[in-house]
C-alpha cells in the first residue's frame, strides 16, 4: 500500500516534528510519501491538493467537520479499500483557512482528528503515526491495544 500525505506548508528539515514523521515512515512497511506546497490562497492550495492526487487513489480529507472515528474503524476502512484493489490513499491537509468545498466534495472520507486546533506540522506527525498504526492493525501486529 502507498500512503501519500499532500499538505500545505513545508516542514523544516531539522524540526522535532520532522524527526517524528521520519521515524514512523522508517518503521512503516508501506511506501509513505509527502508532497508539500507553500502557503497560498485557498484556491491555489485546493488546486495543488487535488492535482497531486494519483488517479484511482482514495482521498481522505483531514477536516475538523469530518468523522471522528477510532483507529480500528479507519484501519478496517482502508483494509476494505485494499481488498477492493486500491493501492494508494492520499491524505489531504489544508492550509490555515482549511479546505474549500470542492476539495471536500472529492473525498472518499472526510476525517477529523477532533475539534482541537493542532499546528499543521504536528498534525503530520500524528497522521504518520496513525498510518503506521493502521498498517499494524491490518497486519495483526500487537502495536495497537484496545
Amino acid at each position: 500500500m502507498k500512503a501519500t500525505i499532500i499538505a500545505i506548508g513545508k516542514c523544516k528539515k531539522n524540526s522535532p516534528e520532522k524527526q517524528i514523521i521520519d521515524e514512523y515512515i522508517k518503521r512503516s512497511g508501506w511506501n509513505i510519501n509527502i508532497k508539500e506546497h507553500e502557503n497560498a490562497n485557498q484556491e491555489e492550495e485546493a488546486k495543488f491538493l487535488l492535482s497531486s492526487v494519483s488517479p484511482n487513489a482514495k482521498i481522505v480529507v483531514l477536516d475538523e467537520r469530518g468523522e471522528n472515528i477510532k483507529s480500528l474503524e479507519l484501519a478496517a476502512l482502508i483494509e476494505k479499500w485494499m481488498l477492493e484493489g486500491c493501492s494508494e490513499v492520499c491524505f489531504l491537509i489544508g492550509g490555515a483557512d482549511g479546505h474549500l468545498p470542492q476539495t471536500r466534495e472529492q473525498a472518499d472520507l472526510i476525517l477529523s482528528f477532533g475539534r482541537l486546533t493542532l499546528p499543521h506540522m504536528l498534525m503530520r506527525a500524528v497522521l504518520t503515526e496513525q498510518i503506521y498504526r493502521i498498517q499494524t492493525i491490518i497486519n495483526h501486529h500487537p502495536y495497537h491495544r484496545e
